[in-house]
């Protein structure tokens, strides 16, 4: 097992890594404050881990909460569920909310536990690669508004995080893609050797060799805590973690939340990311060529969905978390490694990049 740290002065944390973590009664022990737990799954996880972590909590009063499963439940009505079962279990100050499944679980499960009762302690257990290189670390937590994608939430951190390795092993291809979309991302802005090590260990990654996969989750946790550490509340560097998701959560908006999983929406919106950035000066075309090949090694689309029209992405743009004073910043990279924030950029290069011609771009790329 690997631990790695996030600082954060009196709520920094643990994050443990290694095959059958999530039976390590110990481990989770050391973060329960109270008798009381209560379980924040869904219906697709539970039929798979939830016994298994109900018997490695035999000591503890539980309460299993199951959501139904899906981007398209990440809702007021679903979050209230959860107080529901809360209330109904009467779970008083001392309880600890486990968040057990992935991104969306993670997400409900850690806003629940920062309103109910104004805040509880809670625990993140992610059993997707997406959660467990990504959501599960930095304490943001929320649901989605049909405006847009995670725009009513807190920042509120979990008391540890618990990545058992060997949930993967049940992970769909489709899901483990999605995942890889968040690895590959630390790569681009900010560990440019990263991007060697996943050209040589892709093939390796998708067949779930949990060496390679260990690795890959090190390395994204490590580079994930560093950024919270320096920036917690997303008031400058840690806003370059969403190279991709402005124009990606774009695409999951307009599309419908689930129609497209993040992991995909964020691929194919980091390949507009890398286009601007080329058009702007900043990369040369191999440069972005080999993002977008890395992409398409990982199984992720590549092309944003063509029939989204450029005043379709600037409409639910327009909404991003990241506009202040009525100007959208983007995350763009100055270099493979190298992320920034701005909104100093032509208006005629975004419009350009919205309106470019993807399928004809990446099938020169594989002619090539």
């Amino acid at each position: 097992m690997q631990t790695l740290h996030v600082d954060l002065a009196e709520r920094s944390y643990p994050i443990y890594i290694g095959a059958g973590v999530l039976s390590r009664a110990d481990l989770l022990a050391s973060h329960i404050v109270g008798r009381q737990v209560a379980i924040v799954t869904n219906e697709t996880i539970a039929p798979l881990y939830l016994q298994k972590l109900q018997d490695t909590l035999a000591n503890y009063r539980v309460t299993p909460i199951v959501l139904p499963d899906g981007e398209a439940f990440k809702n007021w009505e679903t979050l209230q569920s959860i107080f529901d079962g809360l209330l109904g279990a009467r779970h008083d100050r001392r309880t600890t909310v486990l968040a057990l499944g992935g991104g969306v679980i993670g997400d409900m499960a850690g806003f629940a536990a920062a309103c109910y009762q104004r805040g509880v302690n809670f625990i993140q257990l992610p059993t997707t690669l997406l959660s467990q290189v990504d959501s599960s670390v930095g304490g943001k937590t929320g649901i989605n508004h049909p405006l847009g994608k995670n725009m009513v939430g807190a920042f509120y951190q979990p008391q540890a995080v618990l990545i058992d390795t060997r949930s993967l092993d049940t992970l769909p291809p489709r899901e483990l893609s999605a995942g890889l979309a968040e690895v590959i991302k630390y790569g681009l802005i900010c560990d440019a050797p990263f991007l060697d090590w996943l050209e040589e260990n892709m093939a390796a990654l998708r067949s779930l060799d949990q060496a390679a996969l260990t690795e890959a989750i090190e390395r994204s946790c490590a580079a994930k805590a560093r950024v919270v550490g320096a920036d917690e509340k997303e008031t400058g560097v840690r806003a370059t973690l969403n190279l991709g998701h402005t124009f990606g959560h774009a695409i999951e908006t307009q599309m419908g939340y689930g129609v497209w999983l993040h992991g995909e929406a964020v691929a194919a919106g980091t390949v507009m990311a890398l286009e601007m950035s080329h058009r702007l000066g900043w990369i040369n075309a191999d440069e972005r060529d080999r993002g977008i090949r890395l992409f398409q090694a990982a199984g992720l689309p590549v092309v944003p969905p063509q029939e989204m029209t450029p005043a379709q992405f600037m409409e639910h743009m327009a909404v991003d978390k990241k506009v202040l004073d009525g100007q959208l910043r983007l995350v763009l990279l100055r270099s493979l490694g190298e992320a920034v924030v701005t909104s100093d950029y032509p208006a005629d290069i975004l419009s350009a990049t919205l309106a470019a011609d993807y399928p004809a771009l990446v099938a020169r790329l594989n002619n090539q």
